[in-house]
């Protein structure tokens, strides 16, 4: 990839251009930590819970493309996993915590299109992930 990695994505169509906005950004990081909050709730099942926590990973994941200009092409597949490789980019995430970040994204898939359960493991990972992220983001963007 060129030193231009997010053009280069948008030139393959995997992202579309947006203009950044500050006040959505917020907005984006606020609706995170609604979604984390939620995730602590231990009323709510695990699956739940795990939803809630890869929400708000998203979220954040979204907000840092909107603050280069970007956003995921939801028109194609494979957005979610488009996004999270993104924070490379966006806000200097190391590949070892990206690769964890893509497990947790195929486990939401096996639990939200297959029924798959969430186990306790899964779901501290998942709402440990989401907490140092929306700390990450609201340090950059504060």
């Amino acid at each position: 990839m060129s030193s231009d990695p997010l053009g280069n994505l948008h030139r393959i169509g995997l992202l579309d251009v947006v203009t950044p906005s500050p006040e959505l950004r917020t907005r984006m990081l606020a609706a995170a930590q609604s979604r984390l909050t939620d995730a602590l709730r231990c009323e709510n099942s695990p699956e739940t819970r795990f939803d809630c926590a890869y929400t708000a990973i998203r979220a954040v994941a979204d907000a840092a493309l909107l603050s280069h200009g970007f956003r995921t092409s939801t028109s194609k597949p494979g957005h979610h996993q488009t996004s999270l490789q993104c924070l490379a980019h966006t806000m200097g995430v190391a590949p070892t915590v990206i690769r964890v970040l893509d497990g947790l994204r195929k486990q939401r898939n096996l639990s939200d299109y297959d029924g798959d359960s969430v186990s306790q493991s899964m779901l501290d990972e998942c709402i440990e992930q989401a907490r140092k992220l929306l700390a990450l983001g609201t340090e950059k963007w504060s």
